[in-house]
């Protein structure tokens, strides 16, 4: 529903109401001017091109557009200027998107950590470090909110490998995330998804791949 003010004209002191008309956003959102209900409209006595546009802030995508003015026409034949808040709606401010993950190609033990902290960096985790309790095997990683465990070796992730990181998780109250080289066991792969810990297999080029629905969504949506 678009605003509406009561109007006075400054000629025959007559009161109006007055609605503010609703124009249709780029993106399909609806959008209207802002009234300002304490303003005082005045009569248009010669017309100047500039004058005849405002600008309008879309909330939903921040677009800005132009639009005629608001006028209402007194019975006295008066035209009357209504006034505004503002000459924009203050924009929503836009998440911006995530650039292209730039992967590190793995040779080495090491490298599948740097990546594999790359990828969490690029999720939006900060503060990435080595977690203080080793795991069962592989390389632990910390950050705000998330245990992280790497595996490079050459064995597929055990069922036991992914309940001592959850458990791990569980006592520092923290989200929890596998990183594996050599895949997972079938059993790994059942247990991790009733437990909800998001499972990745890492890749030579180093991008890791979501394995279960749980690493598909923090993929998706990130740290956020």
């Amino acid at each position: 529903m678009s605003e509406s003010v009561p109007v006075r004209c400054p000629v025959c002191r007559n009161e109006h109401h007055y609605e503010a008309p609703v124009y249709p956003c780029a993106c399909g959102a609806p959008l209207a001017p802002r009234l300002d209900p304490d303003g005082t409209a005045t009569a248009v006595t010669h017309r100047a091109w500039d004058d005849e546009w405002v600008t309008v802030g879309c909330s939903a995508c921040g677009r800005e557009s132009e639009w005629p003015r608001p006028e209402l026409g007194c019975p006295c034949g008066t035209v009357l200027r209504i006034p505004l808040l503002a000459l924009s709606a203050e924009p929503r401010q836009l998440p911006a998107p995530r650039r292209a993950f730039q992967p590190v190609t793995i040779r080495t033990a090491r490298d599948a950590v740097t990546a594999a902290a790359v990828y969490l960096r690029w999720l939006g985790y900060r503060d990435i470090r080595r977690a203080d309790q080793r795991p069962t095997s592989g390389i632990g990683l910390a950050a705000h909110g998330l245990l992280a465990q790497v595996d490079p070796t050459v064995n597929p992730a055990s069922r036991r490998d992914v309940e001592c990181l959850w458990l791990t998780a569980m006592t520092e109250s923290t989200h929890c995330v596998y990183f594996s080289l050599a895949g997972y066991t079938p059993d790994a792969r059942v247990r991790a998804d009733s437990l909800h810990v998001p499972l990745f297999v890492l890749d030579l080029t180093g991008t890791p791949q979501p394995v279960n629905s749980q690493a598909d969504e923090l993929d998706a949506t990130g740290a956020g």
